[in-house]
């Protein structure tokens, strides 16, 4: 039996906790929150996140971090803001070579770091892996059929991650192109958060699945410009998350474009749906894209609705009316 510790109790964590054990894994889930420890264990269910979902009595719910010291694996399981800082409280507890698999999925603010980048400069001693795809918490924690991709420079610690959580529910894959899995996974909120406007907007079919084919072609532009391979943008982190994250309401980037697709002002739709990673990495990802000098138009037109205040009515306008070009040109300059 292996030893999971989880570092972060919200919606994700949560559910790979669950997963985790029903499937034969010793599971510790940490939360940072004394008030957060005690609500769960107390009442054994996530009422906000995952209602109607229990948590074993096996699983101890702790605030201490210094149990992770027995773990074989450790999963990142917090909004993307707090990674480095969790990172941090890790290092003077971590034995050497235990692998530190992050599902955050966006960009460090800022310095426009990976997960993994950020994961090894504070555990430089310690392999760390990126798991992501299209993998609702409501959906695994229900042990509903599931494929998640992960990925690491290290083989030999994606594959151990692949052998403690895959189980007949949960099929993991690996990978050796973690900038490709990380950009699919992070940019993909932009084009959901998108994809929500348009809907909040009344748009057709037809525009949301233009938006979507358009977008993936927007993240592996950026990511091969970056060093990454172009098919992993075809897989599970790239298509296929950007499809369940532009589809369901489950997404809360959805939520939030729905919303200010019907007009709510960008602030009260973040602060009503809660965590909106799509929200910060808009920002990351247009920054990257002038840096880079990589034409993404969605991403721009998005940037400009977040933090311009760009009306939004104005921008399927301004994308249908870019000028003509070949569908598979390689557009590597910014234009204009």
């Amino acid at each position: 039996m292996s030893q999971v510790f989880i570092c972060g109790a919200g919606g994700f964590g949560t559910a790979l906790g669950v997963m985790a054990h029903a499937h034969g894994n010793g599971v510790t889930l940490w939360t940072p929150f004394e008030k957060e420890a005690a609500e769960l264990s107390r009442h054994r269910e996530h009422k906000k996140l995952l209602s109607g979902v229990k948590i074993s009595r096996e699983i101890p719910i702790t605030s201490d971090p210094a149990e992770a010291k027995a773990a074989d694996l450790i999963l990142i399981a917090t909004p993307s803001f707090a990674v480095r800082e969790t990172a941090g409280r890790l290092a003077a507890i971590l034995p050497p070579e235990v692998p530190v698999c992050c599902v955050a999925k966006g960009l460090e603010a800022g310095s426009h770091k990976t997960f993994s980048d950020v994961i090894a400069g504070e555990l430089p001693r310690n392999p760390a892996v990126i798991l992501s795809g299209p993998s609702h918490a409501e959906e695994v924690a229900k042990n509903m059929a599931t494929a998640v991709v992960a990925a690491s420079r290290a083989r030999w610690a994606a594959e151990l991650c692949q052998d403690i959580l895959m189980n007949e529910a949960f099929r993991v894959y690996t990978s050796d192109d973690v900038l490709g899995v990380e950009l699919g996974g992070a940019v993909k909120n932009v084009i959901a958060l998108a994809a929500g406007i348009l809907d909040g907007l009344g748009a057709g079919d037809n525009t949301k699945a233009a938006l979507m084919t358009r977008g993936i072609a927007e993240i592996s532009r950026l990511g091969v410009a970056l060093g990454a391979k172009s098919e992993t943008f075809s897989g599970l982190s790239g298509i296929g998350d950007l499809i369940v994250t532009c589809g369901s309401m489950h997404s809360r980037n959805r939520r939030c474009g729905i919303l200010i697709g019907e007009g709510v002002p960008v602030a009260e739709a973040v602060d009503r749906v809660g965590t909106v990673e799509g929200y910060a990495c808009a920002k990351a990802a247009w920054e990257l894209s002038r840096q880079h000098k990589i034409y993404m138009p969605i991403v721009t037109e998005a940037y400009h609705v977040l933090y311009e205040g760009k009306p939004v009515p104005e921008v399927v306008g301004d994308l249908m009316g870019l000028p003509k070009r070949h569908e598979s040109e390689a557009v590597w300059l910014l234009t204009k």
